[in-house]
C-alpha cells in the first residue's frame, strides 16, 4: 500500500519560513511526478506546486511563485516545499500527492490528476 507522508507544519508569524516534507513508502513513486497542495478553512483544496520526476521541471500556483520552492530527493524518497516569506493567507493543511501513473509532461494542477494524497501538515501564519 502506497503512503504517503507529510511533516514540518507549525505556526509561524508572517515573513517566517518553514520546510516542509513528503516522504513516500514506495520506491516507485521516484519516477512520478509529485505535488503539493493545500486547503485553507472553509475553502478547497487547491494546487500548489508540483516538481517533475527528475527535479528538472517545476510549476507554482500564481500565489506563490517566488517565495516558494518545490525540490526532491529520489534517494531519500521524499519531496519538499520550501516555503519563505510567509503570508497569513498561506494558513492551510498542506498535502502532498502523486499520480497513479507515470504522467506526460505538462501542467498538472487538478486534484484528479493525482490519485495518493498524504494525510496532510498543518501549517499556521499569523500576523
Amino acid at each position: 500500500q502506497v503512503q504517503l507522508v507529510e511533516s514540518g507544519g507549525g505556526s509561524v508569524q508572517a515573513g517566517n519560513s518553514l520546510r516542509l516534507s513528503c516522504v513516500v513508502s514506495d520506491r516507485t513513486l521516484n519516477t512520478y511526478t509529485m505535488a503539493w497542495f493545500r486547503q485553507a478553512p472553509g475553502k478547497d483544496r487547491e494546487f500548489v506546486a508540483h516538481i517533475s520526476w527528475t527535479g528538472g521541471s517545476t510549476y507554482y500556483a500564481s500565489s506563490v511563485k517566488g517565495r516558494f520552492t518545490i525540490s526532491r530527493d529520489n534517494s531519500k524518497r521524499t519531496t519538499y516545499l520550501q516555503m519563505n516569506n510567509l503570508k497569513p493567507e498561506d494558513t492551510a493543511v498542506y498535502y502532498c500527492a502523486a499520480p497513479s501513473r507515470v504522467m506526460n509532461t505538462g501542467i498538472l494542477d487538478l486534484e484528479s490528476d493525482y490519485h495518493y494524497w498524504g494525510q496532510g501538515t498543518r501549517v499556521t501564519v499569523s500576523s
